[in-house]
């Protein structure tokens, strides 16, 4: 069956008659004599729009009907019934998006094809983008351009597409122009749509087109994607095209104001910050380390003066990438006392890095308790527990915690460095 959405992919409303209504989970499947609603194949999404006032989200095609699903309103009857005359309304800001889309693929396949006899496998029709699937082993920038070039010049010929209808068993069907059933539906019956843009290709296709080339404005290539068996070509076309160029000259906006530079000096720019920033950052990471370092000292001097403490704690917000605890664990000398070191994201979050250290009893006690009133997930072994976690605002019920626990080891009382 052809569907009035392929007869005439310019119809924005339609009046047509209820077939079937059938509650199914979440809401109902409905059927109608006809539909300018698009069902979703042949690469192309479902349209979306609505139904006597009621949304419908999706349409699929099983054989040679359209099942639309309807929310369900959570009222007790359904929403429709067999033979009511009912009024479609179709999204056409999708619609027409869509169209643009899929006329633009037949286009930019039949230009691939024409001048470098590369098939195409696949296609895909994204929300932000999409790409042909090439059987070829690469793809060139120079042959993007060409392909692009020649492409656009099509689109300000307003080359003409046209759709024609043909009975399966009609002669026409089986010459060298209408042969090629690229993308259509293994399970259509009925009648069948040979889409042809003028004088570049004909092709079986079951999706909704534009009525010539103008009206899809432009195409951008955007990039070759290879993968495992597959060269991915990525594009835009008409409104994406024009969307995008907004968003690119936005993005450029914010950036002159934040490199205090125009467009042409961004990369240079761009360089110059990321120079600096990995320059600081050696700086920072080697202040870090001395700093550990001095730390680590002024406690192993109080252990050459046998006045140690029981356990000392260290909280930081060097984010969890700081080599802090690394160099602070490898130089502190301390082996009966308990270590309790934190070190937070940089970002606030309350997220962050924890590693104890001491005798394996008070790990093996202290680890688990303190990890679950900050929230996070770890382990440990013997003298080590590490985690990651995500609450670090509750540090002072476990500093309390370790105080408890020291307290009730022995009479001395416990001594905590921060």
């Amino acid at each position: 069956m052809v569907f009035k959405c392929q007869e005439d992919s310019f119809l924005k409303e339609f009046q047509t008659k209820v077939v079937s209504c059938e509650k199914v989970a979440g809401g109902y499947n409905v059927k109608f004599e006809d539909t300018i609603l698009f069902p979703e194949g042949g690469g192309q999404p479902t349209d979306q729009g609505t139904v006597a006032g009621r949304m419908v989200q999706s349409v699929v095609r099983k054989g040679a009907e359209a099942i639309h699903f309807v929310e369900d309103d959570g009222s007790d009857s359904p929403p429709f019934a067999a033979g009511e005359p009912v009024v479609q309304c179709v999204d056409w800001t999708r619609r027409f998006d869509h169209m643009q889309q899929h006329s633009g693929q037949h286009l930019i396949t039949a230009i691939f094809d024409r001048e470098f006899k590369y098939n195409t496998k696949s296609w895909w029709l994204g929300t932000e983008s999409s790409y042909i699937d090439l059987d070829a082993k690469d793809i060139t920038r120079e042959q993007l351009e060409m392909v692009e070039n020649i492409c656009n010049q099509l689109i300000v010929d307003c080359t003409p597409v046209k759709v024609d209808v043909y009975e399966p068993n009609d002669p026409a069907l089986k010459s060298d122009v209408t042969r090629a059933t690229r993308g259509l539906p293994e399970d259509v019956s009925g009648p069948l749509r040979v889409v042809t843009i003028a004088g570049i290709e004909s092709n079986m296709c079951c999706g909704t087109h534009v009525r010539n080339l103008g009206q899809l404005q432009s195409i951008k290539l955007l990039s070759v994607e290879k993968a495992k068996g597959k060269c991915l070509v990525h594009f835009l076309v008409g409104g994406r095209v024009l969307r995008k160029l907004s968003e690119c000259y936005d993005r450029e906006i914010q950036l002159n104001n934040l490199l205090n530079g125009g467009p042409s000096s961004h990369i240079d720019l761009a360089k110059k910050l990321q120079s600096t920033v990995r320059a600081t950052q050696r700086i920072a990471k080697k202040l870090t380390t001395e700093l550990a370092t001095v730390e680590a000292e002024k406690l192993n001097q109080l252990q050459a003066s046998h006045s140690a403490p029981k356990y000392i704690s260290l909280h930081r917000s060097d984010g969890q990438d700081s080599d802090f605890i690394n160099t602070f664990l490898r130089m502190v000398k301390l082996p009966d006392c308990f270590i309790f070191l934190t070190n937070a994201d940089t970002d606030g979050s309350g997220k962050g890095q924890l590693v104890l250290q001491g005798r394996p009893d008070d790990v093996t006690k202290l680890g688990p308790e303190i990890c679950a009133l900050l929230e996070g997930k770890g382990n440990g072994k013997g003298t080590r527990y590490n985690a990651k976690v995500n609450k670090l605002k509750n540090l002072p019920q476990c500093e309390k915690l370790v105080q408890q626990h020291f307290s009730s080891c022995d009479d001395g009382t416990a001594n905590v460095e921060k």
